[in-house]
């Protein structure tokens, strides 16, 4: 053989061989796990209701897993403690993007803690899901909020007091937890009630700090206030706080009956540690409650409740759902289905695909993505029981398109209506 021939057939074989190892390369990592962060305080003040975000997220990762994954890859969870300091929230967040590399985060609880990590995702463009109910003003390409607008849970829940169905209240008594999502909630609030003829003098606005525990005194001051007027207490107060201020009003023996408290931050998971007998009646407005019957919550309950024993998890068989864990599950679930749709991880191409995505939630009814980045949701509010539980007593027929933002807010008019 010619020495020139030779050399050509070497440069051949060795292409080939080049060749055949990027494909083998390229096959291997398409079968790489796809990582995920999930990014809840499990530990500090918001741990009792954080933890179980991050067991719902876990357990849904593992249902995704075992159902294939996510285009033929195992999806591989890299769980963060922020340990309810906000600042350490934003570390945590660059840590995920940064360094661990993950394709879209699933956390936070607080605004404060979303607000402090918002500036992180913006930067580095990735993808948040929010699941919690929030105060509105925002809306961010980075961002999707698979929790409610104040349209899909303040204001309903509000009209609903106002109305003779549920008690026709006349006074308001509004109690936050101090930062920005109370704060901005109950401004919202304060103008809606403005527009329904509520004097400023009808309206009484208290708040305390994360981890307050001594509610004497609150509580005898909303007795005092109700003594002029049908009175309501519309709750804005986060985390461990709760126990202590839902174990004064029965130690108080304030009754629904007398003066019902509506809460925006309380749930199921909230109310285990409580003895709920002394809160019969009280009320919560959400999206979704344990006690919804339909087939999707059924399995929903069912594999939860599969997980916990499975995993041993603490709490055991009283461990419960609530919203913001339905939220987690239908924001997962959306988040397979568009990078499905899309072909990749890609964050461009995954928040295009989000826009339009429809998911059979554990609340019975399908709910979608809008291009505002908020879900279509219903609206319900329940009426806690002594097993701490709730029974519907009013939801909207169908799904409510969310506001972010607030028309009852000056200067919110012409502000865009979708993400960009």
């Amino acid at each position: 053989m010619k020495k020139r021939e030779f050399l050509k057939l070497s440069i051949a074989a060795g292409a080939a061989g080049v060749s055949g190892l990027s494909t083998t390369f390229a096959q291997n990592k398409s079968k790489e796990p796809i990582k995920i962060g999930i990014l809840h305080s499990l530990s500090g003040t918001m741990a009792i209701s954080e933890t179980s975000l991050k067991d719902t997220a876990l357990m849904t990762v593992a249902q995704i897993n075992a159902g294939g994954g996510v285009m033929g890859r195992q999806l591989e969870p890299v769980v963060v403690d922020p340990a309810s300091n906000w600042p350490l929230f934003a570390e945590k967040a660059r840590q995920l993007l940064s360094q661990d590399k993950v394709s879209a985060v699933f956390g936070c609880w607080t605004s404060v803690s979303r607000k402090s990590v918002l500036p992180v995702f913006e930067e580095l463009n990735g993808l948040l899901y929010y699941p919690l109910q929030y105060e509105g003003e925002e809306m961010s390409r980075n961002v999707f909020y698979t929790g409610a607008a104040p349209n899909q849970q303040a204001i309903p829940a509000v009209e609903y007091l106002m109305s003779p169905e549920g008690g026709a209240a006349k006074r308001f008594f509004l109690l936050g937890t101090d930062y920005v999502y109370p704060r901005t909630t109950n401004k919202i609030l304060r103008a809606f009630l403005h527009s329904k003829g509520v004097k400023d003098a009808d309206i009484q606005e208290v708040y305390t700090p994360f981890g307050h525990a001594d509610y004497q005194t609150i509580v005898a001051s909303i007795k005092s206030f109700s003594q002029s007027g049908k009175t309501c207490v519309i709750s804005t107060v986060n985390g461990d706080s709760n126990v202590p201020f839902y174990k004064e009003l029965g130690n108080q023996a304030l009754k629904a009956t007398d003066v019902p408290v509506i809460a925006f931050s309380i749930g199921e998971e909230e109310l285990r540690g409580i003895d709920t007998r002394p809160l019969v009646g009280n009320l919560a407005a959400w999206n979704y409650f344990m006690s919804i019957r339909s087939p999707e919550n059924n399995k929903f309950k069912n594999a939860f409740a599969e997980w916990v024993k499975k995993n041993n998890l603490p709490g055991g068989n009283h461990r419960v759902t609530n919203d913001p864990m339905e939220a987690t599950y239908v924001g997962m679930h959306m988040w397979k289905q568009a990078v499905e749709k899309a072909g990749t991880t890609d964050v461009d191409k995954v928040r295009t695909s989000m826009i339009g995505q429809q998911f059979s939630a554990p609340s019975g009814f399908t709910l979608e993505m809008d291009g505002n980045h908020h879900l279509h949701k219903p609206v319900m509010i329940g009426e806690v029981r002594a097993d701490g539980q709730f029974n519907v007593v009013w939801r909207t027929k169908t799904t409510v398109r969310a506001q972010p933002w607030s028309p009852y807010i000056q200067g919110n008019q012409g502000k865009p209506d979708v993400v960009s």
